[in-house]
């Protein structure tokens, strides 16, 4: 790897880590909002979520810069179009904080706003998802990155039993509906917090293995459907 391009890759890739730590941030923050009640942290909130679009802005320059100037081959060009990949997951996960503000600060306005039964769990782990996958990219590990891949399975089993319980609640009343309606969507984007960090682990395998995992879940479910038996990963 030439000298100039080592010191662009970890100028990039600190500018990439710098907006992972914002959306770690950011889920803390919204964390606290659900379950805390801590409205006065959404213009927080915001503002950081203003701060990731800069930084989306700025990595997407970079990465075409150097793709452009250094016409990286093999490894290095695996490395800039996954870091690409990874600014364009962050830059969703800020988005879905955002959505889970919103539901939040109408479900707060509520009288006596519904449990969070099962949320706060859900959203810790799709926290720790975010933060497990960047350590990953940051250590270049493909075993790391198969941890949070692996853990995708036991978030969809919680957020599958928050719905079914929400639903429930549903039917005992009209008063509920709203406050239910409101937690299901809470549920919903902090699970798809969660598929983010799934994709930017697959990523990071990508970079690593030069191997694309990506559709193997896929296969396996249409193995399964099939009969036939799935393929181990």
């Amino acid at each position: 790897m030439p000298v100039q391009f080592d010191n662009d890759w970890s100028s990039l890739k600190k500018t990439l880590l710098q907006m992972g730590a914002t959306a770690e941030q950011m889920i803390r923050d919204i964390v606290s909002v659900v379950a805390g009640r801590q409205e006065n942290l959404l213009d927080e909130i915001s503002r950081k979520e203003q701060q990731m679009d800069l930084f989306q802005n700025e990595i997407d320059e970079e990465t075409v810069r150097m793709i452009t100037v250094h016409a990286p081959v093999a490894g290095d060009l695996r490395m800039l179009i996954v870091a690409a990949r990874i600014n364009a997951e962050l830059e969703r996960i800020g988005d879905q904080v955002m959505n889970i503000g919103f539901y939040a600060k109408n479900l707060l306005k509520q009288d006596h706003p519904e449990p969070v039964d099962g949320i706060p769990t859900l959203a810790e782990m799709a926290g720790d998802m975010v933060s497990t996958a960047l350590d990953a990219f940051t250590q270049k590990s493909g075993q790391t990155a198969r941890v949070v891949v692996q853990t995708d399975n036991k978030v969809d089993q919680l957020h599958d039993q928050i719905f079914r319980e929400m639903m429930a609640r549903a039917s005992e009343g009209p008063g509920t509906i709203t406050g239910v309606l409101e937690l299901i969507l809470i549920a919903r984007s902090f699970e798809r917090i969660a598929d983010h960090a799934v994709s930017i682990s697959e990523d990071v395998i990508y970079m690593v293995e030069a191997k694309n995992i990506r559709h193997e879940h896929d296969e396996d479910a249409a193995k399964l459907s099939s009969g036939d038996d799935p393929v181990d990963a």
